[in-house]
């Protein structure tokens, strides 16, 4: 997730706008404290509420735990786990030494 200052948004809005386009969280900051974050607009804000979207989004980025993004979108586990399944984001990740191992 890329941070950028309240002062150096006016130079940077197009690297804003293309991190949006590419799918990519950002956070502005404002004196030090973070003043909104920058969720890009795809299907999963149109079929879900805004803050499930970017609890899915913090998921798939690997920055928020199933429970966690859970909690942020006030959804118990097993409605994250449908919400994140309808949106093809993999719920249980393995990573090659696990496949490496269970071979």
């Amino acid at each position: 997730m890329k941070t950028f200052t309240a002062r150096s948004l006016k130079r940077h809005a197009h690297k804003l706008v293309q991190r949006a386009q590419d799918g990519r969280l950002s956070v502005v900051m404002n004196n030090g404290s973070p003043a909104f974050v920058a969720v890009p607009f795809d299907a999963g804000v149109l079929r879900e509420d805004t803050v499930t979207a970017l609890a899915m989004r913090l998921f798939d980025e690997e920055r928020v735990s199933l429970g966690k993004a859970a909690r942020m979108a006030k959804l118990s586990v097993g409605e994250m786990t449908d919400a994140l399944g309808r949106h093809g984001i993999a719920v249980i990740r393995t990573g090659a030494d696990e496949l490496q191992r269970s071979l």
